[in-house]
């Protein structure tokens, strides 16, 4: 999602011509739910493993085997070409609504759509809608009717990634994270907030998908769209897709691990000869992205991997310098990095973690969440069986 100039809060989406069918489908409650969060670049899911001491319900005229298909979901971690099971996110016992269940955490690369598809295939005689938020709610809607027969229920995307962080910290005790010591010279170490979502009002949203959305939440209720880049982690991989031909996101990231990127970007000891003391400017702080790739020499020495290192400074140090203006603005100190972007990224997460507390002269920190991408999924969850 693009930056708009201007913001406003946000209100909830439920289409009326099928609110109907979610009555109906809330009836039963002894069968299996997702919600989907579809982006731009993946599509994030959760299912919801209800409590049912029944093997068997019947549902739309079917005899469903409750067992069957928990044993397709559970008997592997992928699906396909690209579907990924996160089984150490998982969540038991926890309660939405008035069910008890276990909470499920998936996703798949959004260009196979078809993955999702067939997973929720599997499920379509059981009920005829899945949860949906984010742009591909909109835009898959008509495939997920013709191809299943099943009616995406849309709901707000912002509303949804707020309501799913507010129930996470809720349930999960080590959540929230920072880095110590996240300059890359040193040894950075991971610790945990113990804080109740009472208690972290008012922060920032960084939700840091193919674009970057910059959330204000005073409360649960109380939510403002403040800011965004198109700059987000879609720029990361179609520039390093473009540079060195990578397919996939693990891959841009796996090669950017090998790269360096001062021998594409120009630093400022480039420009100075060292540090700009004056203004607190380090030698090793980059004073221009891809900046040296105008020289024929530098070209011609700078390998795949330090351009995708580049591309991956280049959109961190540019979300993280958004993130702490708005947070600024907003006169907030706590800021929370979200999105798929930084799943298995600890590199960004470092970037940034440096970055903030390096130009906050210490009075921010980058904080991050275990669950990371999920959160807009869960989102959808709550507000329906809510």
């Amino acid at each position: 999602m693009s930056d708009s100039p201007e913001s406003a809060p946000v209100q909830s989406i439920i289409p009326t011509d099928i609110s109907q069918a979610v009555e109906s489908a809330s009836q039963d409650r002894n069968l299996v739910w997702f919600g989907l969060d579809i982006g731009g670049t993946l599509c994030k899911s959760v299912y919801f493993e209800t409590e049912t001491s029944q093997d068997k319900v019947e549902s739309n005229g079917d005899t469903i085997d409750i067992q069957n298909l928990q044993h397709y979901l559970m008997s592997s971690e992928t699906y396909g070409s690209s579907g990924i099971r996160d089984s150490k996110l998982m969540l038991k016992c926890v309660t939405i609504g008035k069910l008890k269940g276990n909470l499920h955490f998936m996703k798949f690369e959004t260009h196979r759509m078809k993955g999702a598809m067939e997973l929720a295939s599997k499920f379509n005689n059981v009920s005829k809608i899945v949860l949906a938020t984010g742009g591909g709610a909109y835009k898959y809607k008509e495939d997920f009717k013709q191809t299943l027969g099943v009616e995406l229920i849309q709901y707000d995307e912002i509303h949804s990634l707020v309501f799913g962080i507010h129930f996470i910290l809720d349930n999960v005790s080590r959540e929230i994270f920072y880095w110590d010591n996240p300059n890359f010279s040193d040894t950075p170490e991971k610790r945990f907030l113990s804080l109740a979502p009472s208690s972290v009002y008012p922060y920032l949203v960084v939700n840091i998908g193919s674009g970057v959305s910059i959330i204000l939440v005073r409360s649960q209720k109380d939510i403002e769209r403040v800011g965004g880049t198109s700059v987000g982690g879609g720029t990361f991989l179609g520039l390093t897709s473009l540079l060195t031909g990578v397919t996939s996101f693990d891959e841009a990231i796996a090669l950017a691990e090998q790269g360096d990127h001062t021998k594409v970007d120009k630093l400022v000891r480039d420009i100075y000869g060292g540090s700009y003391e004056k203004f607190g400017l380090p030698g090793t702080l980059v004073a221009s992205s891809f900046g040296n790739m105008n020289l024929d020499e530098k070209r011609e020495k700078a390998k795949k991997e330090d351009l995708a290192k580049a591309c991956l400074i280049t959109v961190t140090n540019n979300v993280g310098s958004i993130a702490l203006l708005c947070a600024r603005i907003s006169k907030v100190e706590r800021i929370l990095f979200v999105g798929n972007y930084l799943k298995n990224n600890v590199m960004s997460m470092r970037q940034l973690a440096y970055a903030v507390e390096y130009w906050s002269g210490g009075k921010n920190k980058a904080l991050f969440l275990e669950h990371e991408g999920y959160f807009g999924a869960v989102g959808t969850l709550l507000q329906h069986m809510n």
